[in-house]
C-alpha cells in the first residue's frame, strides 16, 4: 500500500523548505500560506502599489537564500516578516512621509493607493488616526518597526524577535519605549500599562 507523496505530508514550514531543496515547487506552499499576510503587512505600512513589488521580493529572497534557513524553527513566518521588514527599510522615508502627510492632514496615501470607495468608508477613522500616524512617524525606525511587527503583524515577542534577528528583551525594551512614546503623543498617561497579558 502506497500512503500519499512525500511532498504530501509537509507539516511545518522547515520541511517545507528542506525539501523544497531537491524540489524547488514545493517552495510555493509558503508563498500559499504567508503572501497574504506580508502583502497586508506592507501595504499597512507602504501602500498597496508597493506591497506588491515587496512581497514578491520578499519570497524571491527567500528562495534564494532557503539554504540558510535555520530548519530548527518550524515556522518561517517570522524568518519572511524580517526579509519583508529589511525590504521595508529601504523604503523608511517613503513610510514617514506618509505617515506625517496622515498627521498633518488627515489625508491618507496610503489608504488612497486602496481605492477610492475603501477611502470613503474610512474618511472618519483616518481623520481620527492623524495623531497615532504622528506618533509613529517620530518613532525611531526599531522602535517603529517592533512596535508593528506586534500590533499589525501579530507577531509574538519571539517571532518578532526572530524576525530581526534581535534578542527577545531588545524587543520588550523597544516595544515599552514606543508604547510609552505613542501613549505620550497621543495624551494619554505614559505610565499606564493596559489590562492586557503579554504574548509570549
Amino acid at each position: 500500500m502506497t500512503g500519499p507523496p512525500p511532498e504530501a505530508r509537509l507539516e511545518n514550514d522547515a520541511e517545507v523548505v528542506a525539501q523544497s531543496l531537491e524540489q524547488p515547487e514545493l517552495f510555493a506552499r509558503l508563498y500559499d500560506r504567508y503572501a497574504p499576510d506580508i502583502h497586508r503587512y506592507v501595504a499597512r505600512r507602504l501602500g498597496d502599489g508597493m506591497a506588491d513589488d515587496i512581497t514578491a521580493d520578499t519570497f524571491l529572497t527567500a528562495f534564494r537564500i532557503r539554504g540558510r534557513y535555520d530548519l530548527a524553527h518550524g515556522n518561517a513566518r517570522p524568518w519572511l516578516y524580517g526579509i519583508a521588514g529589511n525590504l521595508i527599510g529601504k523604503h523608511r522615508r517613503t513610510e514617514v512621509r506618509a505617515l506625517r502627510a496622515l498627521a498633518r492632514s488627515g489625508h491618507d496615501p496610503v489608504a488612497e493607493s486602496w481605492g477610492e470607495t475603501w477611502v470613503e468608508r474610512t474618511e472618519s477613522r483616518v481623520a481620527a488616526q492623524a495623531p497615532l500616524a504622528g506618533a509613529l512617524a517620530a518613532l525611531s525606525a526599531g522602535d517603529r518597526h517592533v512596535l508593528l511587527l506586534v500590533a499589525w503583524a501579530d507577531l509574538t515577542y519571539q517571532e518578532a524577535a526572530e524576525a530581526l534577528g534581535i534578542p527577545v528583551g531588545t524587543v520588550r525594551s523597544r516595544l515599552n519605549r514606543a508604547r510609552r512614546k505613542v501613549r505620550s503623543a497621543l495624551g494619554a498617561d505614559p505610565a499606564f500599562v493596559p489590562d492586557t497579558p503579554e504574548v509570549i
